[in-house]
């Protein structure tokens, strides 16, 4: 899955720069997804007096209403943004307004101002209101027109964008000497590929069929508890994969 970001304040242009990269990727037969971060306190779509609140009121934990052309999922909490993208599936995922992910962002904004309040390492173009000016490149990072250069930004998001990548810190990981943040920022400069990530998976996991990604201490500490608890079985062979598979953990036949 390739994932990118498209941040800015309220107005700045970012729907339309989503539309257009949503747009044009699907033309070029991407299956495609996104995910609208709503700043917003009061919002919710459960609201007070609907049945699907005096579900949740009554102690459901999962509410879903199932329309005919429509079904949601209703989560009582914020979900972060890796479990959310657990549920996707396709190539690309685009973003509004999300700024906690390991992702690289395109910084939208009325003005230069603007711009800068919002610019990290992991800035990947600009966007926006402020590329009416005419500027094509600013600090290094290239301006787009979402409405005159929506091919364009398609094509560079497409070249410059890899595999999500994983978002441990220095302290979890380091196998490249640096955090995944740092190893993006890095990639983003041109120094790093995005292949050049060195976390292996030597020890897989999947949860409902999802690979679940793990640092190095993780599948190590597995890897060494389940080798303990199989080694004294008949057929146990030092050095052959093991191959193990929970079915509804917790539930007894």
């Amino acid at each position: 899955m390739r994932v990118v970001s498209v941040i800015g304040i309220s107005g700045s242009g970012k729907t339309t720069t989503v539309e257009q990269l949503l747009r044009n990727l699907k033309k070029r037969r991407y299956s495609v997804g996104s995910v609208k971060d709503i700043h917003f306190e009061a919002f919710a779509i459960d609201t007070p007096g609907t049945n699907t609140y005096r579900h949740r009121q009554a102690g459901a934990e999962l509410v879903t209403a199932r329309g005919l052309r429509e079904t949601d999922f209703l989560f009582p909490v914020r979900l972060p943004m890796d479990k959310i993208l657990s549920f996707y599936d396709q190539e690309w995922v685009v973003l509004e307004g999300v700024e906690d992910i390991n992702a690289p962002k395109i910084v939208c904004g009325h003005d230069l101002e603007g711009v800068d309040a919002l610019m990290g390492p992991d800035t990947l173009a600009v966007a926006g209101r402020v590329a009416n000016t005419g500027i094509k490149e600013y600090k290094g990072v290239p301006v787009f027109n979402s409405l005159t250069q929506g091919e364009e930004l398609t094509d560079y998001v497409e070249e410059k964008v890899g595999e999500l990548l994983p978002d441990f810190s220095a302290d979890c990981c380091a196998l490249c000497g640096m955090s995944c943040r740092e190893f993006l920022a890095a990639v983003l400069r041109g120094e790093k590929k995005w292949d050049e990530c060195p976390l292996e998976q030597e020890v897989e996991l999947k949860i409902g069929g999802r690979d679940i990604t793990m640092v190095p201490f993780v599948q190590e500490v597995l890897a060494r508890t389940l080798v303990a608890l199989v080694s004294t079985l008949d057929g146990y062979r030092p050095g052959a994969d093991i191959t193990l598979n929970i079915k509804r953990p917790g539930r007894r036949a």
